[in-house]
């Protein structure tokens, strides 16, 4: 399951398949345009430069929560600030719509750029805590990928984000790997 804090994070790519590239797309006018698109969303693009700045401190911050949760760490006070302080910085109004029977109350951000972003990030990690478990955040057992997911599996054991990338490759590496470890069989 993607979530807006997962996308967020994964901005920060690398290599999956273990040549070491790694990119920052955080500031990539396209990656910025289908982040908001596809959580529907609205900023200015190209980001400004102290939106980018602050978008990236955010992300390392949020970068060094998530690891410590997917490692079975718990929250701690800073760690509620730092959510916190990003809520803090969206302001939203409510509207009702619909008719009687089918009502809808809807917040409506006061305006529409980076820092109502940052919030709706922010509010969508914080619907990960409330409706989910931490014990499901993970970290993609590719060495080589750091991608970041929420497991939503059954029996809650996804060890990768794509197992047909990431999965694939891994379980070749332990394939090739125990056949380099056993010795030649010889015949006869």
């Amino acid at each position: 399951m993607e979530t807006l804090w997962s996308d967020f994070l994964n901005s920060e790519w690398h290599d999956w398949r273990g040549s070491g590239r790694s990119e920052d797309r955080l500031e990539k006018p396209a990656w910025q345009e289908r982040l908001l698109s596809e959580w529907q969303l609205t900023a200015p693009v190209p980001m400004p430069a102290e939106e980018a700045l602050a978008m990236r401190d955010f992300r390392e911050r949020l970068h060094a929560l998530t690891v410590k949760l997917a490692k079975g760490g718990s929250m701690d006070e800073a760690d509620w600030q730092l959510l916190n302080e990003q809520l803090a910085l969206d302001a939203v109004s409510r509207r009702l719509s619909g008719e009687p029977g089918a009502v809808r109350l809807e917040l409506v951000p006061v305006t529409e750029d980076w820092r109502h972003v940052r919030a709706e990030i922010a509010a969508s990690f914080g619907e990960t805590l409330l409706h989910g478990e931490t014990a499901r955040i993970r970290v993609c057992d590719n060495p080589d990928c750091r991608w970041f997911f929420y497991d939503d599996t059954r029996n809650r054991t996804k060890k990768y984000c794509d197992d047909k990338m990431c999965g694939n490759l891994m379980k070749v590496r332990r394939f090739r790997a125990r056949k380099k470890a056993d010795p030649p069989n010889p015949k006869g």
